[in-house]
């Protein structure tokens, strides 16, 4: 693994310090003067490794977040405030107007992305790219929504104008390894459908949401977006404790969303919006095509050093082909090259969180005291700020990397021989999100797709797990989510079916023709937006 020191081309190189000394609140950019909070990258800019200091943010803490909470209410107020009642085609030009805005922001934050979480530069650039195709496609989707809500229906001698509304106040964590796809997965359709809004952004990828701070402000009304920087339990707990968060949105951890949302005193009131963590495996059958399953398990397993909840974070492999996966699986990994995200052709990046190396290596040890080797030469190697994945096998059920979330690089291989070894471990597992499934034999594969159709959500054949495209619902059991993200689905999770009903008389047909004809409702419309 080359962790030679290199000279950082100058469009990457960092300039000058981001210093973020404003949060919005209200609709106004307020100054902070009290304590702030440094923010480093793990990619050093020295030939003696030191961390990379970018920049700082401010941190918060319980006054300014009741604050924000109270500017969101102030909004919403009660279902009566102007976002909640708007036009959906006014709200609809507030996000085009916005989008309009991030568009000239993309190299900064592309530079940050790489910065912050070491995602690579094709990479960050997708991310960034495919949000700008999310906010488009959901304002076509709400465009539709509306489209098909603009009419009557008449059932049992009763008229109804059914549309969806939206919930409230929802309060809007995002995830590091996603920063701004996914944390914008869940707060423009939490905006749109014309619920207000508190954000935090994540620990790490925090910096690059700076340069929207503005495009916020002025694109949408006062208190719709409340973005706040801080610690999360101090900001996420006093809030939450007011049992006035309405909807929790949350891409994370179960074990963080459970202790945020014990905090509401009103369970049943709680609206819970989740993406959790998961435990993906792959499976290889004796008949699959190699090439295609180890190109497919590399990709699963090390995009993005393995830091998506969507990785591959356990593979199966039928005995009878173990040694020949093993052999070129193990290989291409240790021919992954790493360097910094600016670098071509490079796939293994820096990792984010400082003390992760560390906690795979106790993965790593804990699997190899109770019988796993380590398969890959370069497998464990470690520097200041990466270690490299290690291939280890045989892993069994009291092992920890089989039981835990790895969220990084290593991969843990088990071999089966019987189909219902791996389809037990997974109606066992606690997480339920997606699965890969590696064969060719159709007498095979349908009774397997029936099963684990049932055991996740997603059953991916010959590739690789992933979100995408994101017109496809993503969502998990058990432990993995509720409700669920998509174009389509996301607007759904942020709203509620509501409908104005009448019954079939001249009185009341008089009031609602007079109603269509003078506009004057924002609800009950049969205008068509093209």
């Amino acid at each position: 693994m080359d962790t030679t020191f290199r000279e950082i081309p100058n469009e990457f190189s960092i300039k000058e310090l981001k210093h973020q000394k404003e949060y919005l609140i209200g609709g106004s950019l307020i100054n902070w003067e009290g304590e702030t909070t440094n923010v480093y990258s793990t990619i050093s800019s020295t030939a003696t490794y030191e961390p990379t200091l970018l920049g700082s943010i401010p941190n918060l803490g319980e006054k300014e977040a009741q604050n924000a909470l109270n500017a969101a209410l102030r909004a919403y107020d009660r279902g009566q405030g102007l976002w909640p009642t708007m036009k959906v085609e006014q709200r609809i030009n507030c996000m085009e107007k916005f989008v309009k805005q991030m568009i000239t922001k993309r190299d900064e934050i592309v530079k940050l992305l790489m910065w912050e979480i070491g995602k690579t530069l094709p990479d960050s650039e997708k991310e960034f790219d495919r949000t700008l195709d999310y906010i488009y496609d959901t304002i076509e989707e709400y465009k539709q929504m509306d489209r098909d809500s603009a009419k009557f229906e008449k059932n049992s001698g009763v008229y109804a104008h059914i549309r969806r509304g939206p919930l409230g106040v929802v309060l809007c964590l995002g995830p590091y390894n996603y920063p701004l796809n996914e944390t914008f997965a869940l707060l423009i359709p939490a905006i749109i459908m014309g619920n207000t809004t508190i954000f935090k952004p994540a620990k790490h990828g925090v910096l690059l949401l700076s340069p929207l701070l503005e495009a916020f402000q002025n694109s949408f009304p006062a208190g719709v977006v409340n973005i706040i920087y801080g610690r999360g339990r101090v900001l996420a707990t006093p809030i939450m404790k007011t049992g006035k968060v309405d909807v929790l949105a949350l891409i994370g951890n179960s074990k963080s969303a459970n202790a945020i949302q014990a905090n509401h005193p009103f369970k049943n009131r709680l609206r819970l919006v989740l993406g959790l963590e998961a435990k993906n495996p792959a499976i290889v059958l004796p008949d699959a095509d190699l090439d295609l399953a180890i190109s497919e398990c590399i990709t699963g397993a090390t995009s993005f050093n393995g830091q998506r909840c969507t990785a591959l974070k356990i593979l199966y492999v039928h005995e009878h082909i173990l040694d020949k996966f093993m052999k070129r699986f193990t290989e291409k990994v240790d021919a992954l090259k790493f360097g910094n995200p600016w670098e071509k052709d490079v796939k293994l990046t820096p990792l984010p969180e400082p003390e992760k190396p560390a906690y795979i290596q106790e993965l790593i040890d804990d699997a190899l005291a109770k019988g796993a080797e380590i398969k890959n030469e370069n497998g464990g190697k470690t520097t200041q700020n990466y270690i490299f994945p290690a291939v280890l096998y045989p892993v069994t059920k009291d092992m920890r990397v089989y039981e835990e979330e790895q969220f990084g690089p290593v991969i843990p291989v088990i071999s089966f021989k019987n189909i219902q070894e791996p389809l037990d471990d997974m109606a066992a597992s606690n997480y339920g999100q997606q699965v890969s499934v590696f064969g060719s034999d159709v007498k095979t594969l349908a009774p397997l797709i029936d099963t684990l159709v049932n055991l996740v959500c997603r059953v991916n054949l010959n590739s690789a797990a992933q979100r995408g495209p994101d017109v496809y619902p993503f969502t998990g059991r058990k432990d993995s989510a509720v409700a669920t993200l998509s174009v389509h689905d996301a607007l759904r999770s942020f709203s509620i079916r509501t409908f104005v009903a009448s019954k079939d008389t001249e009185y009341n047909k008089a009031i609602l023709n007079e109603l269509l004809a003078k506009k004057s409702s924002n609800f009950i419309s049969t205008d068509y937006i093209l």
